[in-house]
């Protein structure tokens, strides 16, 4: 899987009908919501504004007045195909005054996908792991020099009797990375349960 590492934006021109297309990371279907709204205003003068949306546990297809299966359903096919989560496509169409029909406008929707995603920057979409470890007080510092050594985040802290701290791992070698860090602590470091 992949996400967009920032926006995107090509046009294309099929028979006098402009097509914007548009990509931008969303996580959610609010945030979607909100481009789509900002997108609206920023080309009041449009006839349609296609979208889908691809997110965790979220999706949207919006034909926006196009005949069904013409704008979005294509749109979706291009983001699938390319692996894409986590982003909102939009497809800002100016009409013409030319018909394009049922094949041309999947087309020129397509197209407009393809356009955008030739601007695009992909990133592959790591899993990640939150995991709480507990070290000594004067071990903390260490250990945040480490995480921040191996680009580690910190998520969460909190204090009992030891310093408690939740680091975001990825998921593929998370176990290795906590080895490593038990490794480099001496031992002084203890893998919390889940939960």
């Amino acid at each position: 899987m992949f996400q967009l590492q920032a926006a995107a934006a090509a046009e294309i021109e099929i028979r006098k009908s402009r097509f914007i297309g548009l990509l931008l990371p969303a996580a959610s279907r609010e945030e979607a919501m909100r481009h789509l709204a900002d997108i609206r205003q920023r080309y009041p003068d449009a006839r349609h504004y296609c979208a889908v949306l691809l997110c965790a546990g979220d999706s949207m297809l919006d034909d926006d007045g196009e005949p069904s299966g013409t704008a979005a359903r294509p749109m979706y096919n291009v983001l699938q195909h390319k692996q894409l989560t986590q982003v909102l496509a939009v497809v800002v169409r100016y009409f013409g005054g030319i018909k394009l029909g049922a094949g041309g406008l999947v087309r020129a929707y397509t197209q407009a996908v393809n356009a955008a995603l030739e601007q695009a920057v992909l990133l592959p979409l790591t899993r990640s792991l939150d995991v709480t470890v507990a070290v000594a007080f004067a071990g903390e510092a260490r250990l945040r020099r480490l995480c921040e050594a191996r680009q580690l985040t910190v998520v969460a802290q909190s204090y009992a009797e030891r310093a408690l701290l939740t680091l975001r791992l990825p998921e593929e070698d998370a176990q290795a990375v906590l080895a490593e860090l038990a490794d480099r602590m001496a031992g002084d470091l203890e893998v919390m349960p889940a939960g």
